[in-house]
């Protein structure tokens, strides 16, 4: 049962489903994964929440609660109150982006007019040293420069800086130690320390305290940038779906109405003219257009549609009107199941990044902690230079290339897949699929198409209704097998009215089986048919590297059904490229040797494996895992539910039934087995730039600490070095995208 928002309330609250209100939020101002820490551990403790996830990638956040306890204006007010910004999803996010934009752009403005002037007065005193009397910088000429400094540094750490102070305030108040409260820390000691050297003799760094402000907005503005760049995909995909509908009041009168899309219901009939947003998946009734649906599938091409030919929901009718009749709408369509995947995918780390995040907070009290002691160490040793040395120590090393170092590579590498028919569900998979060593993959509807057809069928038996019991058995599956005897038969039109069956079972790997009349009937493989019946299985000659399946009962088999696949045009040279990547290929597959050998051959597989039941593709994964190898699962149909769910990675094709896309890491969107390949280098080349961020990262910091520490940097060096690092972890995450576009000029 699902809300007015389309949402699946929590188990625990069925009992109370009438009182849960669930809700979209947009936050703004989250800078880092402590960020979402602290809204989620504050919002969690307000009494009425049920559940509350924020979704970093999109800024968004989704919200369920009990309205008899609490109000959406009260959640809205306690997320304001830790300092960040918060909407409802209804209302426009643009005029609140534009607004921080426009903000964000003064501030960094302000902070560099400001750095070229007092750079200017700074000058003098870096060339001339203030006790060399006969030079030409007097000591009134040089207090002179430094109150101008001081007066041109007021607007930086009153306006420029203030995101920083009320950010590090924020985590203060709320018992946090973010990356805010040592960057405000080192600004804070740097201009009041300056403004005592200012009146009391001494060197100032009003100079360092406001590059470092405008270097670190720099950083920032450009981090900004590249997030919205990574997370395009995304964000296109929350805002495909349209706001309204035209319903028809009752088809086929022409009367519409136009209603919220959230109001829409199964089997309403709709009219989506040139040009609009598909509102819901269906099925078209009437009309002839062709659809874009290049961010669902992956398909560059328009798809063409006329009656009976299924739409999803937010693709865009790019000509001719249609009248669709709904099938999944709200929450239940293929577009929500797409955000969703990405967004649970952008939440997820890899090990190695989990591993990093999970000690970012110690490091940041290790580093305070050290520039306290560094200080009074060099008390001892030069006292003038004391406070300089331990506000270096801050600055230089605040961690926020440590923290950077993945979102940004991870971001890139969801949203290029994206466009390109791979969704991750599990942004873990990409840590596996770079390591892996064995693509396992499965035959019918993977390296085949899966669009089954019967070439021959041949009495085996005599049986009035078998055709009818065959039709009736082949319409309980959704099996490639099932779904062609179905239209094979159907197109013949020589079965009766279909009879009642029932004890209805499908088994995994197997084929169908009801009674009727008393009678158990299967539709299946050979194996799963023999079963029932003691009969010699053999296999006319003529059906030899064709697929079979048989309707048998207990005396024996009544139909034999001949089907031929088509290889996907893909799969060659797909397979030859994972095998040129150093993959090991496994082809798995349930059909007899003959035809296993076949699909083999073409796409030169050298090992497969025939007549394989569900369990016996579990047990050859499971002994691929115990000898060391990480196992990618490309599959599709019921029967691969098992080994999904055992892999390391497991793939599953969007043409698959539900339960192996549901067990999946990876959903193939676009059925294109070179699309997997992409996918393969993408997770390589993203792997590798997470590492080396994180490599940079702790390299920068080993260098950085001991040599603010021996005092060999002043603190605009500091300020340099660490804006510097957080901007070539940030830049570096686009080298994603040289990629694709290397991709894209490889010819076909």
């Amino acid at each position: 049962m699902r809300d007015a928002h389309g949402a699946i309330p929590d188990i625990s609250e069925i009992g109370q489903q009438q009182q849960l209100v669930t809700e979209r939020l947009i936050l703004s101002g989250m800078r880092c994964a402590a960020c979402v820490q602290l809204i989620e551990f504050r919002i969690k403790q307000l009494h009425g929440v049920v559940t509350f996830k924020i979704l970093p990638a999109s800024h968004r956040a989704e919200i369920s609660w009990d309205a008899e306890l609490l109000t959406l204006k009260r959640i809205l007010a306690a997320i304001t109150d830790l300092g960040y910004g918060a909407l409802p999803a209804s209302q426009s996010p643009d005029e609140l982006e534009q607004k921080e934009n426009k903000r964000a752009l003064w501030r960094l403005f302000v902070a560099g007019f400001a750095m070229m002037q007092v750079m200017m007065y700074a000058f003098p005193a870096y060339m001339v040293p203030v006790p060399q009397l006969d030079g030409d910088l007097t000591p009134d000429v040089d207090k002179l420069l430094k109150l101008a400094s001081m007066i041109i540094a007021v607007p930086v750490i009153g306006f420029s800086a203030t995101p920083f102070f009320s950010s590090a305030w924020r985590d203060l108040k709320n018992r946090h130690i973010g990356m805010d409260v040592p960057v405000s820390l080192g600004i804070l000691l740097t201009f009041f320390a300056s403004v005592w050297s200012t009146f009391h003799g001494g060197a100032v760094y009003f100079d360092s305290a406001i590059m470092f402000v405008f270097l670190l907005l720099g950083a920032r503005l450009i981090e900004t940038r590249v997030q919205k760049r990574t997370t395009a995909a995304l964000r296109i995909l929350t805002q495909l779906s349209p706001a309204m509908a035209q319903r028809f009041l009752s088809y086929p009168q022409q009367a519409v109405e136009t209603v919220d899309v959230a109001s829409l219901q199964t089997n309403d009939y709709l009219l989506v003219a040139a040009g609009e947003h598909i509102p819901a998946d269906g099925v078209v009734i009437t009309g002839e257009s062709s659809c874009d649906e290049a961010l669902m599938t992956g398909e560059s091409l328009p798809v063409s549609k006329s009656i009976g030919s299924h739409v999803l929901a937010g693709s865009v009718n790019i000509h001719g009107t249609l009248v669709m009749q709904a099938k999944e709408v709200g929450g239940a369509t293929q577009l929500s199941a797409l955000i969703g995947m990405m967004e649970s995918a952008s939440l997820e780390k890899p090990p190695l990044v989990l591993l990093a995040d999970k000690h970012a907070s110690r490091f940041l009290i290790i580093i305070l902690i050290l520039a306290f002691f560094s200080g009074l160490v060099w008390w001892q040793i030069d006292a003038d230079r004391a406070l300089w040395i331990a506000i270096s120590i801050i600055v230089v090393t605040c961690p926020c290339a440590l923290s950077l170092a993945t979102p940004g590579v991870m971001s890139a590498a969801i949203g290029i897949l994206a466009k390109n028919g791979v969704l991750l569900a599990k942004s873990k998979a990409i840590q596996a699929m770079a390591s892996a060593t064995h693509i396992v993959f499965d035959k019918t509807g993977t390296l085949t198409m899966g669009k089954l057809q019967v070439r021959e069928m041949l009495l085996a038996g005599e049986n009035s209704m078998g055709t009818a019991i065959a039709m009736a058995l082949a319409c309980q599956s959704t099996h490639p097998v099932s779904k062609a005897i179905g239209d094979y038969l159907a197109q013949r039109k020589s079965h009766q009215d279909l009879p009642e069956l029932s004890k209805i079972r499908e088994v995994p790997g197997g084929g169908i089986e009801a009674e009727f009349d008393g009678e158990v009937y299967r539709l299946g493989s050979l194996e799963f048919a023999h079963e029932l019946h003691v009969q010699e299985m053999i296999v006319p000659p003529r059906f030899s590297g064709q697929t079979l399946t048989v309707l048998a009962n207990q005396r024996g088999n009544l139909l034999w059904f001949a089907l031929d696949d088509i290889l996907r045009d893909d799969a060659i040279e797909a397979i030859r490229n994972l095998k040129n990547k150093g993959k090991t290929i496994l082809l798995l597959s349930g059909d007899r040797l003959d035809v296993v050998k076949k699909i083999a051959a073409q796409c030169d597989i050298q090992e497969a494996h025939s007549g394989l039941s569900p369990a016996g593709k579990y047990e050859i994964v499971r002994k691929l895992q115990a000898n060391g190898a990480t196992v990618v699962m490309v599959g599709d149909g019921m029967n691969d539910g098992p080994v999904l769910a055992l892999a390391d990675v497991s793939v599953a094709m969007g043409q698959g039934a539900p339960i192996s896309q549901s067990r999946s890491d990876v959903l193939l969107m676009s059925n294109r087995l070179l699309d997997l390949d992409f996918g393969m280098t993408v997770a390589t080349k993203a792997y590798r730039l997470i590492r080396e961020n994180l490599a940079w990262a702790v390299l920068y910091n080993v260098l950085a600490i001991p040599a603010a520490m021996a005092g060999w940097l002043e603190p605009w060096h500091a300020a340099l070095g660490m804006s510097l690092s957080s901007l070539i972890v940030v830049v570096n995450a686009l080298r994603l995208y040289l990629l694709r576009q290397v991709v894209y000029l490889m010819p076909d």
